[in-house]
């Protein structure tokens, strides 16, 4: 279970490229703290209704956004 959730993390990572990509042809800025901000509130939806720890769940959303997010900087630095 350990190795799959690690292989999901692997795989949001590399899709930084085609949203950085995006984001560059919709003219978004890499930070949309209105996005980040509906996301969240969607996963505390999502943790209610699965009876999962809210605080925990976006302390783990919020880690893989910021992964995203470096991910798609280092991209453009490029």
């Amino acid at each position: 279970m350990d190795e799959m959730l690690i292989d999901l993390v692997e795989k949001r990572t590399l899709l930084a490229r085609d949203i950085v990509n995006a984001k560059l042809v919709l003219g978004i800025e890499i930070e949309d703290k209105k996005r980040e901000a509906y996301i969240h509130e969607k996963i505390k939806q999502i943790a209610r209704e699965k009876n999962i720890d809210e605080v925990s769940l976006t302390s783990i959303i919020k880690i893989l956004t910021d992964m995203s997010k470096k991910e798609q900087k280092k991209i453009l630095r490029r």
